[in-house]
């Protein structure tokens, strides 16, 4: 990899694989979801202008003045490593730890409550990708130790990193099954037995989005991985069934305000008890 290449904002890139994908599930009539509500459409787009506009500049922002005050000698500490040592860091520190902070946050009631946004749309779409609460993304180990590699010189890595980790995560949530018809391939089986072993795609990750424990497919109990799937295979939480499952969502709970969706625990509003929801929800 050549990282002067890819040393500009990977910004632009991003954005053109987000319209890609959108204009893919336009073209496959499937971006405006049948039940899809105005709030879905509220909290996917204030939270993901949120997430870029907001919180991704300020963690950054805020881990450089952190070092820069308690350990500015680590300043650009790592500019000069081979890129093949930088992508393994990111791919620790930020993938595998977005893993068990994923894997946490259905465990964990406060962390599930900063969630439970990203599940409760009825649909898989790419319009779920930044789905969450304002406080998931802020709270989220790997966005911080993201922010401590950039400001030890590794930025031009993390660019080039950033942009395959946002394609894989734009496909696996993506409602165009591109999956399916390379299963159906015969030259290609054992491509893909390692591929869906590797990396996240739409049959892996709709499993863990679906809405029935009961349909053979549906795996909220695990399937955490972001970009590597790998972690699944390698921490047992690993389902492949190349399957989608038929209905998405949050089983026997009712909707809360986009307000509390985008903002809990600053914002509150009527629910289901909280007994009640603490053991339905964690069963997600």
């Amino acid at each position: 990899m050549n990282t002067t290449i890819i040393s500009n904002s990977p910004v632009p890139i991003i954005l053109a694989i987000l319209i890609g994908f959108i204009a893919l599930e336009i073209a496959c009539a499937c971006f405006t979801q049948p039940r899809g509500q105005r709030r879905d459409v509220i909290i996917e787009i204030l939270g993901s202008s949120l997430l870029m506009g907001v919180t991704l500049p300020l963690v950054t922002l805020l881990s450089s003045l952190l070092l820069d005050h308690f350990a500015p000698q680590l300043k650009d500490s790592l500019a000069g490593v081979h890129w093949l040592l930088g992508l393994g860091l990111f791919l620790v520190l930020d993938d595998m730890t977005q893993y068990w902070w994923h894997r946490l946050s259905h465990k964990v009631p406060f962390l599930y409550s900063l969630h439970r946004a990203h599940h409760s749309a009825p649909y898989m779409s790419i319009r779920i990708v930044y789905r969450n609460n304002s406080f998931y993304y802020l709270l989220m180990p790997g966005l911080w130790f993201s922010g401590m590699l950039i400001y030890m010189g590794l930025a031009p890595v993390y660019y080039g990193y950033l942009i395959v980790k946002m394609l894989v995560i734009f496909s696996a949530h993506s409602s165009v099954p591109w999956d399916e018809k390379l299963y159906r391939i015969p030259a290609l089986r054992p491509l893909m037995w390692l591929l869906e072993r590797t990396i996240s795609t739409p049959a892996t990750h709709s499993a863990h989005h679906g809405l029935n424990a009961d349909d053979g497919v549906t795996h909220y109990k695990g399937n955490f991985g972001n970009l590597l799937f790998f972690w699944d295979v390698l921490f047992g939480s690993a389902k492949i069934t190349r399957r989608r499952p038929e209905h998405y969502g949050i089983e026997d709970m009712k909707p809360v305000s986009w307000q509390e969706e985008l903002f809990w625990p600053l914002a509150r509003g009527k629910r289901v008890p909280a007994q009640r929801a603490s053991s339905q929800e964690l069963a997600k």
